[in-house]
C-alpha cells in the first residue's frame, strides 16, 4: 500500500488518540499534565507581559528615549524629595487585568509605527504629531477618571490641611466640581504642545457630546496656566 493510501488511516488513529487518550494514560496523569502545562503557559505569558511593563522596555526604541523620556528626566515623577518614582507603565498602563490587556492590544499598533510607517521616527515628526499623541492620552485618562493617577493620588486619602494653601484650595475645588486629575495636570511629566488647552477642551467636549462623561463647566485657562507655571518653577 502506498504512503498516500495509508495516510487517512494514520490520521484516524491520531484523532482517536486525541479524542480519547484515557485509554492509554490514566485520567489523573492527564489532569496533572494539563495542570502543569497550564502553569508553564501562564507563567511564560505573565513573565513576557511584565517584561513589556518595565521602563527599560518602554524606552528601548529611540522615539521614546530621545523625546518623552528626555522630558521626563528631572520631572517631579522622576526625581523628588520622597524618592517615590512613577515610571512609564505606572502612568500609561492600567493595573487591572482587563483594561491592561486592552491597552496592550491597542499599543501593538506602535510596532507598525516603529517598523513600517515610522510616523514619529525623527524629532520633527514627533513634534508634528505631539498634539495628536497627547490628545489620545488625555482622552483615555478623562474616560477612566485618571485611574493611573489615582492609583497613587486619591482625594479620599488626601489631608488638605497638610498641603500648601494653593494646592489645598485647588484640590477642594476639583473635588467639589467632580473634576479628574488630568483636567489640571496635563503637563506634569511631558512638554505641552502649542494651543494645548484648546485641544484639551475639544477632547472634553467630544466626550461630553457622546455621553461618555457628564457635562462640566469650561476649563479655566488662567487657573491651569498659573498652576503649570508653579509646578514647573516658572
Amino acid at each position: 500500500m502506498s504512503d498516500t493510501a495509508s495516510r487517512p488511516g494514520l490520521l484516524r488513529r491520531i484523532w482517536r488518540f486525541l479524542a480519547s487518550p484515557s485509554g492509554i494514560f490514566s485520567l489523573g496523569l492527564l489532569l496533572i499534565a494539563g495542570f502543569a502545562a497550564g502553569v508553564l503557559f501562564w507563567g511564560g505569558f505573565h513573565t513576557a507581559l511584565e517584561m513589556t511593563n518595565k521602563e527599560s522596555f518602554c524606552i528601548s526604541c529611540h522615539e521614546m528615549n530621545d523625546n518623552v523620556f528626555a522630558e521626563y528626566q528631572g520631572s517631579i515623577h522622576q526625581n523628588n524629595r520622597s524618592g517615590v518614582r512613577a515610571t512609564c507603565p505606572d502612568c500609561h498602563v492600567p493595573k487591572e487585568w482587563g483594561p491592561k490587556m486592552l491597552r496592550k492590544i491597542k499599543a501593538s499598533k506602535e510596532l507598525y509605527g516603529h517598523f513600517i510607517s515610522k510616523s514619529i521616527w525623527t524629532p520633527e515628526k514627533f513634534a508634528e504629531r505631539r498634539i495628536e499623541l497627547a490628545a489620545n492620552e488625555w482622552t483615555r485618562m478623562k474616560k477612566n477618571d485618571s485611574q493611573e493617577c489615582r492609583n497613587c493620588h486619591n482625594f479620599d486619602f488626601m489631608d488638605f490641611t497638610m498641603q500648601e494653601n494653593r494646592a489645598a484650595a485647588d484640590h477642594q475645588r476639583a473635588l467639589d466640581a467632580g473634576k479628574t486629575c488630568i483636567d489640571c495636570h496635563q503637563g506634569i511629566a511631558h512638554d505641552l504642545p502649542g494651543n494645548y488647552l484648546d485641544r484639551y477642551q475639544q477632547v472634553v467636549h467630544d466626550l461630553e457630546s457622546r455621553g461618555v462623561i457628564p457635562a462640566q463647566k469650561p476649563q479655566d485657562a488662567a487657573e491651569v496656566s498659573a498652576y503649570l507655571d508653579e509646578v514647573s518653577g516658572g
